[in-house]
């Protein structure tokens, strides 16, 4: 499908009508319309790189910028993409670009709950958690940080979601920790009161302990999931938090 760009003649098209029609027709019409050969997602990439290289932080810019945020480029994405880019077009010029693209992919904070959730940390939301859907109630996402050595997760639950009860077992060593870095949430034990928890706070969860965790009613919440070296370690899921006993929350 053409691109459609009136840019040029809106701008320049009594000045310089030739290169109105150049970059409109041309420029737009033709070159990026040419979908068979490089997408427009691609294409906006390769143009950011470009223009940044050049330390062109200009209104022209902030149109690319706004065109690559439609074409599909996430605000995870251009993060690494303008980091990677520094180290070859210079570090001055990244810090330039990163201030404006922060404002255009912030833009849709305010209408998109989840992005603004991630705006609010370091770590990526991830992927939806599909492989451990059975075991949640409500939506949750899950982004692995590390899986050598010791496995590191971030962990991101919609609002009112919680896992199971569950319990993490080991022959010796073994269990959890959680790290929370964003939004609001609870920890609670088996016969034990929850625990409201917030940025900073750390949970450490021995093997053989019956607990969940999970989101507050009324917030989006993430925590890191570390999980503790053990012999013969694994999970065994149990019943679902019930709706009485999540409901007794603020």
């Amino acid at each position: 499908m053409a691109v459609k760009q009136t840019a040029g003649r809106d701008s320049l098209g009594e000045f310089a009508p030739k290169f109105a029609q150049l970059n409109d027709d041309v420029l737009f019409g033709e070159v990026w319309s040419r979908e068979d050969k490089l997408s427009l997602r691609d294409r906006s990439l390769v143009t950011v790189v470009a223009l940044m290289a050049q330390g062109l932080t200009d209104s022209s810019f902030k149109f690319h910028l706004m065109s690559a945020k439609n074409n599909g480029i996430t605000k995870t994405e251009i993060a690494e993409i303008l980091t990677h880019a520094a180290f070859y077009a210079g570090w001055p010029k990244a810090w330039a670009a990163f201030r404006m693209a922060k404002e255009i992919w912030e833009e849709e904070s305010a209408d998109d709950p989840k992005t603004a959730h991630e705006n609010s940390m370091i770590f990526p939301v991830g992927q939806p958690n599909d492989g451990f859907a059975q075991y949640f109630i409500g939506q949750s996402y899950l982004h692995p940080l590390s899986t050598e050595q010791v496995g590191i997760f971030n962990v991101t639950f919609e609002p009112a979601c919680r896992n199971n009860w569950h319990i993490h077992k080991a022959k010796s060593g073994g269990g959890q920790i959680l790290v929370c870095v964003s939004g609001r949430g609870y920890y609670q034990e088996w016969e034990k009161d929850p625990v409201e928890l917030h940025p900073g706070d750390v949970v450490n969860i021995p093997a053989g302990v019956k607990h969940w965790h999970g989101a507050a009613p009324d917030s989006w919440f993430s925590h890191l999931a570390i999980e503790v070296p053990g012999e013969e370690g694994g999970t065994e899921w149990l019943e679902a938090v019930s709706d009485e006993d999540y409901g007794k929350l603020k």
